[in-house]
């Protein structure tokens, strides 16, 4: 009866290692992404990184720019940026590089063109067609008054010349 308690326990002391282990991997890979993240760019790049962090969503936030978000992934997408600004690309080769990943939801002002035509037509449109509607309703409304009877002529003529 021994040797099952021996086994348990010598398990549990190889699990509790390989947890530690991958504690010590994980925390060392963190330390060397952040010491990677830490590299200054030049005022000049800094400004445009910048820029290009607030034409960009936070795909986990949706509803923030890059350079709003605290986001895990948006600090990834940041340091992307400063990295191939360092690089040398343009702002237009960064965009589309982020275009071509994330599709045209990442822009936080969406390109004009057949797929988003809705989206920036369509509260237009809808505008528009509560207007219609609207002067459709009065017109309908104003046609559809009865002209007065005989009595109500007579008691509005009473109405208007006592004063009350």
């Amino acid at each position: 009866m021994k040797r099952p308690a021996a086994l348990s326990c010598s398990l549990l002391r190889a699990v509790l290692r390989a947890l530690l282990l991958a504690l010590a991997l994980t925390a060392a890979a963190r330390a060397q992404v952040h010491a990677g993240a830490a590299q200054p760019l030049p005022p000049v790049l800094e400004q445009r990184a910048d820029k290009l962090a607030h034409g960009l969503r936070c795909l986990v936030c949706q509803n923030q720019t890059l350079a709003e978000s605290n986001a895990p992934l948006a600090q990834d997408m940041r340091k992307l940026i400063r990295d191939q600004l360092a690089e040398g690309r343009s702002d237009t080769q960064i965009m589309q590089f982020f275009e071509d990943r994330y599709g045209d939801f990442v822009r936080y002002d969406p390109p004009f063109k057949p797929i988003t035509w809705l989206l920036w037509l369509g509260p237009f449109a809808l505008l528009a067609l509560g207007f219609v509607v609207l002067v459709r309703t009065l017109k309908r409304r104003a046609g559809a008054r009865a002209p007065l009877t005989a009595d109500e002529r007579a008691r509005a003529a009473r109405f208007l010349d006592t004063g009350s």
